[in-house]
């Protein structure tokens, strides 16, 4: 017999199993899951490429046998045996490597588990949002809210697809700031040595200041809101994907952020069509993406479900929810590109409409009930943006090096920020956009509950 940690045998993953039928293997992971069925223990092997049915038998190895006795889930083990096919009767037809088990000759146990605080061994995690959260590390390891985070994955790869599809250079910004990106609300202000910062809002300066140098960039990037929102919505700390793109007007910023989304979703679901089947959720509809007014929007909603709230400067959640049933159903789209939002309300780089400045070439795309998307066509003109800062209540002085890159020649532009939680969110159906966060921030929690410590 090969002994563990024996250079005569490597460590196999074990979906390699289907592969390695009748041959000797070693294979180390973590145990989901333990059955004993009269004198054999059955134990379910966890590694990062899937899992494999363990079976040991007291005549293989008496040691082997004995120490299995103690193994409990999430117990770290290594182990050496044959892999054969399952009894006609015994496959489990919904795993990969269902056809096959080992039979193990040896075991090691590398670490311990202590007793675990509820069933990891269960389909779905049935647990309170506060409890899932509260045992973060534990509750990851199991398949259902590990698959999120493949999705997210594969969100974060198809954006990257999409953005040099496009023609942008990837770029990386600091998240401490000297002043406000968005006006000022909403700062978590900080210490730097003896002087005053901020965490970044966004990306938001510096993509705009490397359109000067590669045309058009993105950039993955923390931004922090300290707004106080308890929501199923919202995080104090969110990964942003952004594009900012020179030489653009207002319509073909339109085009390339409902390309790039359209890009990017559709990677989702080729990269993870298996989960999103595990998941329940439906097709995306990619029909052709209605793009309304902000007004217009309000109007169809009124029309369409009575409820009046035309003169908002913004929509409510329940107005997204709306509009992306209405998009559905006429439109066969699950997207709905929202435009021209009053310039007050939006940040002092946004651009008015010169047409009616009282609204702005801003936009919103919204999925699935959501907004997942915002940005807006900017203000290039050195001079007018100056005076937009001036407007409100800002000063020049505190954005010295970003107006740099409008006095020395900035170029029609714009772009665009998702938000990679909401997306996630939404792809997969999940009620909090905490659960589609590896370790959510928010005003309850940094890791652990406040109300806890």
């Amino acid at each position: 017999m090969v002994q563990l940690g024996s250079p005569q045998l490597k460590r196999s993953l074990v979906l390699d199993s289907n592969d390695l039928i009748g041959k000797q293997v070693k294979v180390a992971g973590w145990i989901k899951t333990r059955r004993d069925h009269g004198k054999l223990i059955f134990f379910d092997l966890r590694d990062r490429s899937g899992l494999v049915q363990l079976v040991i038998n007291p005549k293989a190895s008496e040691n082997s046998y004995k120490l299995a006795q103690e193994i409990r889930p999430e117990f770290v083990v290594e182990a050496v045996g044959v892999v054969k096919n399952r009894p006609e009767n015994t496959i489990n037809r919904d795993l990969e490597t269902g056809n096959v088990e080992i039979e193990i000759n040896s075991i090691t146990i590398l670490s311990k588990a202590e007793s675990l605080p509820f069933d990891m061994g269960a389909e779905e995690l049935n647990l309170e949002l506060p409890t899932l959260l509260d045992y973060r590390a534990l509750t990851l390891r199991h398949r259902k809210i590990a698959q999120i985070f493949k999705v997210q994955e594969a969100i974060v790869e198809g954006f990257r697809i999409a953005s040099k599809k496009i023609g942008c250079t990837e770029i990386v910004v600091p998240t401490i700031v000297a002043s406000a990106t968005e006006g000022g609300a909403g700062l978590f202000e900080m210490k730097y040595y003896d002087h005053k910062a901020f965490l970044a809002q966004s990306p938001q300066l510096y993509k705009q200041m490397l359109v000067t140098v590669f045309e058009r960039v993105w950039t993955i990037a923390h931004a922090y809101r300290a707004e106080p929102s308890v929501t199923t919505r919202h995080l104090s700390e969110t990964t942003q994907m952004d594009c900012e793109i020179g030489f653009v007007d207002f319509n073909d910023l339109l085009d390339l952020l409902e390309e790039v989304a359209v890009t990017m979703l559709r990677h989702v679901e080729e990269a993870c069509g298996g989960i999103l089947k595990d998941f329940k959720m439906e097709s995306i509809a990619y029909g052709k993406i209605p793009r309304l007014t902000v007004r217009e929007a309000q109007e169809i909603i009124y029309k369409e479900y009575g409820r009046d709230f035309r003169r908002e400067k913004d929509l409510a959640p329940q107005d997204e929810v709306e509009i992306c049933e209405w998009a559905r159903k006429k439109h066969k789209s699950d997207f709905v590109t929202i435009t021209h939002f009053p310039t007050t309300a939006k940040p002092f780089y946004t651009m008015p409409d010169p047409k009616n400045p009282e609204y702005s070439l801003s936009y919103d795309l919204l999925f699935r009930g959501i907004e997942i998307l915002s940005g807006s066509q900017r203000i290039h003109d050195y001079k007018e943006l100056v005076s937009s800062l001036k407007k409100r209540g800002l000063n020049p002085k505190d954005f010295e090096m970003y107006l740099q890159a409008f006095a020395y020649g900035m170029p029609p532009e714009g772009g665009f920020s998702f938000g990679m939680e909401r997306i996630t969110m939404k792809t997969l159906g999940l009620k909090n956009v905490r659960e589609a966060s590896l370790f959510p921030r928010d005003m309850e929690r940094i890791d652990e509950r406040f109300s806890k410590k």
